[in-house]
């Protein structure tokens, strides 16, 4: 198969679209074969690596500027693509892979709860073991992809040990709704997920009893890791727009951009995309090799979440009027970026990096190397 290079059939985003739309974009994006990057040729994959996943996101992000969409790619590999592949045994991979990576299915993961959301040892959703398999009740809150995901990772607490189980939109005892739904990343789906008696096979469990913790460690780990390289593409053109815009515009007898004021704010803009694009490009780089991400996840997730609103703010203050303009992204932007606190906040990456040197908080998910 051949790795997209030209993502021009990926509309771009202009509006909120209707859950049809979000679906038929997630389809588009899977023909072009983003799900299949760092995957093994065996299961579907094109066997290349993370720096390739993080070019190819980032072009995406460049042609469609919706960090929605960006969100729901990340959320379905991260979310359920990569446990399965790690976690998951022969039948499971057999059965699950091929049509996520196809995007025959949509998935994602449910960790968060209306009471708790960064301290996953806080979850009340709970699973009990039956004769014939396991049963899951509780809520999940604010889940990316839900109510459109096929299938979710879902962590519930077993004996007191989070588990990992796979939960089928329509498994009886299970609801997936648009309850809690976000007023930005409109381009995405978010929901709440509904387990009352949920009755699982004994097929469900998704690695270990109590390996849960691990998993979402894992998972989140990526996700910080790699979420931002479309954002870093929605970035590109959001620099560019700004360039233009001040090349055109004129202020005092010159164009805008002769104003200092305006010059340095984009100077900065740029400066926190290449940054951007430099721990991007060391997560990869650790990912390939084979070593530990955790500290650099962090660190990238950290920078760039506040580098992103702060961009988005300083290209909506230089174009004024005009960025708030009806047909406009900008000002849309900005409320995108607040919301990107999924995967913690900055508050949550700091208490973690410091606790990774040996002070601060203890970091209560027991980070683990990559084997």
């Amino acid at each position: 198969m051949t790795i997209a290079t030209d993502f021009s059939g990926i509309p771009a985003y202009v509006g909120p679209p209707n859950e049809a739309e979000i679906y038929s974009r997630l389809r588009a994006v899977a023909d072009l074969g983003v799900f299949r990057h760092t995957l093994p040729e065996a299961i579907g994959g094109f066997g290349d690596n993370f720096a390739a996943l993080v070019k190819t996101h980032r072009r995406l992000g460049e042609a469609c500027r919706d960090p929605g969409l960006m969100l729901a790619i990340n959320a379905h590999l991260w979310g359920s693509v990569f446990p399965i592949l790690l976690y998951g045994n022969e039948a499971q991979k057999e059965k699950f892979l091929p049509p996520l990576l196809s995007g025959q299915w949509l998935g994602g993961h449910a960790i968060t709860e209306p009471t708790c959301g960064s301290d996953v040892q806080a979850m009340i959703t709970h699973a009990e073991q039956t004769g014939d398999g396991y049963v899951l009740s509780g809520e999940k809150r604010y889940i990316s992809n839900v109510p459109l995901a096929d299938w979710l990772v879902i962590y519930a607490k077993l004996d007191g040990k989070i588990s990992a189980f796979l939960v089928s939109r329509d498994d009886d005892g299970c609801n997936f709704n648009n309850q809690g739904s976000l007023a930005a990343c409109r381009g995405s789906a978010t929901g709440s997920v509904i387990l009352n008696d949920c009755r699982l096979g004994p097929d469900r469990l998704l690695g270990k009893i109590g390996a849960g913790t691990q998993m979402i460690q894992k998972a989140l780990e990526y996700e910080r890791a790699f979420v931002f390289a479309g954002i870093a593409g929605i970035m590109d053109w959001q620099l560019a727009e700004v360039v233009r815009y001040s090349r055109e515009r004129r202020s005092g007898g010159v164009h805008l951009g002769k104003h200092q004021a305006i010059s340095h704010r984009i100077a900065d803009m740029k400066l926190r995309l290449d940054t951007i694009a430099l721990w991007l490009g060391e997560c990869a780089r650790l990912c390939d090799a084979g070593q530990r991400l955790t500290l650099a996840s962090a660190q990238t997730k950290l920078y760039a979440a506040e580098a992103f609103l702060q961009s988005s703010l300083d290209a909506l203050q230089i174009m004024g009027a005009t960025g708030l303009e009806s047909e406009s992204v900008m000002a849309e932007l900005v409320q995108d970026a607040v919301a990107w606190l999924f995967s913690g906040s900055s508050e949550v990456q700091k208490n973690l990096i410091a606790a990774l040197l040996g002070t601060g908080d203890a970091y209560r998910l027991n980070p683990q190397p990559h084997s």
